[in-house]
């Protein structure tokens, strides 16, 4: 079978079983509560709305994950532990949970059915690092070298947060060089939104949060650790962002532009503040075409900005949209945004690929690549 016909999934959650006895086991958020008549809600963002959500077997049973994938035509998934971790946890506590999910994770992906007609398996993973306070730097270099020894498990997912003050500090750059050296792809995702005082006192259930607040988390965490000078310093640092990068690509113009003229940082990057978006990744969670279209003009022109303060006019006449597709994957989000009614197709999974689909200036070859053709490549799945 044809890798650029592959459908991979590069977004999708499991909260392992031993992860889920963990918030069953807790009285405060995060948590899984169970309810008086039987039933069990996640609660993991503070003042969860409507108490909760519904939570079952499709967050932690792997055959409610394929038979998902096979409902959507989904040939692969990178599947990750969801939010919100380990953030918190002690961190003797964090390593040990840690180095036990991710071996979880190998047997729920090694142990998974093949592809029809390959020995390719259906589920890889990303693991987990015990990325809390107080953690030693040792035990963070130890969990990247045993998930590096897992044969299914391709990247780490990682918050925001770092070991607790976020991904420009100074205590992280062991972790992104050792990253860097393995390989290892970096999945950039969000829980805790911004200050939840913006949202106001009116109710609209989760949709600020999820909407908004997780984007620009993503937007702000990303833009701190281009900052830092980690990507230059390690270039072959492979870093998937969720949600398509939040409202990084809409912003890099007017970041490049803050950056030339602030004295503080001015000089610190080696390249123009939009040249390091083409050297990120971005999943093509974003629900519409002409999103997912820009994000592709935003990637293709980054090369023109290798010099730091270029001109926009270099980027004038060059954008060539197939050029972006290359940094694109395709993602679903499960298990997160069910159907509110009865239907056998997800709309996080329909609107995705219509997306996908609709872009002008995307032939089938970008296409396929975006589907799952860059997936095969970026996790070295054909081996």
């Amino acid at each position: 079978m044809a890798s650029r016909r592959l459908l991979v999934d590069v977004h999708t959650h499991v909260y392992l079983p031993r992860y889920a006895n963990v918030l069953r086991g807790r009285s405060s958020v995060p948590r899984i509560l169970k309810r008086a008549n039987g039933d069990e809600r996640l609660l993991i963002l503070d003042h969860e709305h409507s108490g909760g959500r519904p939570v079952g077997s499709q967050y932690w049973d792997r055959d409610e994950k394929l038979k998902f994938m096979d409902r959507h035509g989904i040939d692969i998934s990178i599947v990750s532990s969801a939010n919100p971790w380990l953030d918190f946890l002690p961190a003797s506590t964090a390593q040990t949970l840690a180095h036990d999910l991710n071996e979880d994770l190998e047997s729920y992906c090694s142990t998974s059915p093949s592809i029809s007609g390959s020995t390719m398996k259906r589920l890889f993973g990303f693991g987990l690092l015990p990325l809390v306070p107080d953690v030693s730097t040792q035990s963070l270099l130890d969990a990247v070298a045993q998930i590096s020894s897992l044969s299914h498990i391709k990247g780490i997912i990682m918050g925001t947060k770092g070991v607790g003050k976020g991904l420009d500090d100074d205590a992280l750059e062991p972790v992104w060089e050792a990253l860097a050296k393995s390989g290892l792809v970096v999945f950039l995702h969000p829980h805790y939104g911004v200050d939840a005082n913006a949202w106001g006192e009116k109710e609209n259930g989760h949709v600020l949060p999820l909407a908004l607040g997780f984007p620009f988390e993503t937007t702000i965490a990303t833009t701190r650790l281009i900052l830092s000078g980690a990507l230059d310093r390690h270039p072959t640092l492979r870093v998937l962002l969720a949600h398509s990068g939040g409202v990084l690509p809409q912003l890099s113009s007017r970041l490049a532009s803050c950056i030339a003229h602030d004295p503080v940082v001015t000089s610190r990057l080696k390249h123009d503040a939009r040249y390091y978006l083409g050297e990120l990744y971005f999943d093509a969670v974003a629900y519409g075409a002409e999103e997912l279209g820009f994000v592709s003009d935003v990637i293709s022109r980054a090369e023109c900005f290798s010099t730091p303060g270029a001109s926009t006019k270099a980027s004038l006449g060059k954008t060539d949209r197939a050029l972006g597709s290359k940094h694109m994957l395709f993602g679903t989000d499960h298990p997160f945004f069910p159907p509110l009614t009865a239907t056998d197709k997800w709309m996080s999974v329909v609107e995705n690929l219509d997306a996908i689909d609709g872009v002008t200036g995307w032939g089938e070859v970008e296409k396929d690549r975006v589907r799952g053709g860059n997936a095969i490549e970026l996790f070295n799945l054909s081996k």
